[in-house]
């Protein structure tokens, strides 16, 4: 009778206790998000007040060369004619083909660039977790049900070192690191305590 409520809890705190840790990823989650919606709900509220923002800046200058020896006219007058009409027109087709090399197609590299590279693929955070997870639980049920609790601090440890690399580079991974540690030891360490004292005692 006690193997069996040993292999129940071993089951219940291994594997059931992947459902509890995603929830409590997802309620995270949930709590970022709406910090970040306040936050930027509040930043955008400060730029409304800001008198700074209804400033404007007038033109000063009546007209500016054009870009083939003209002049481009401010707003409201009257365009100012080309002094030279025989340059637009032996220079129109040259014109034309330079444009065509300096306009590239949306989604396509210039004629004459390098190719563009392709997106680097996302890479995943904290790959495996869901397998250590299952084998960290069933680690710390069975060191609390067998009466040795110090095996836990070296399950601990030995999580630690492994992620420990990828813990230093990614500040998201040593967030989820965190939460998702510290939920399974609590579920694990929850079901063996109450496995134990409610039918092993």
């Amino acid at each position: 009778m006690t193997a069996l409520w040993v292999a129940v809890a071993l089951v219940v705190a291994g594997f059931a206790g992947w459902p509890v840790t995603a929830l409590v990823f997802k309620l995270a989650r949930t709590i970022d998000d709406k910090a970040d919606a306040a936050k930027a709900a509040e930043e955008a509220r400060a730029a409304e007040e800001d008198p700074s923002a209804d400033v404007t800046v007038d033109d000063p200058s009546p007209a500016s060369p054009g870009p083939r020896g003209g002049t481009v006219p401010a707003a409201g007058a009257d365009p100012v004619p080309d002094p030279d009409p025989a340059r637009d027109a032996a220079g129109g087709a040259g014109n034309q083909a330079v444009d065509r090399e300096l306009t590239a197609t949306p989604g396509r590299p210039a004629s004459n660039g390098p190719a563009a590279e392709p997106a680097a693929p996302s890479q995943r955070i904290l790959r495996g977790g869901a397998i250590i997870g299952v084998l960290e639980r069933l680690g710390v049920c069975l060191a609390i049900l067998t009466g040795q609790p110090v095996a836990i601090a070296y399950i601990v440890a030995i999580k630690g070192l492994g992620r420990f690399a990828e813990l230093k580079e990614t500040p998201v991974a040593a967030e989820r690191f965190i939460i998702g540690t510290l939920t399974s030891m609590l579920w694990a360490a929850g079901t063996a305590a109450a496995v134990k004292v409610l039918f092993l005692h």
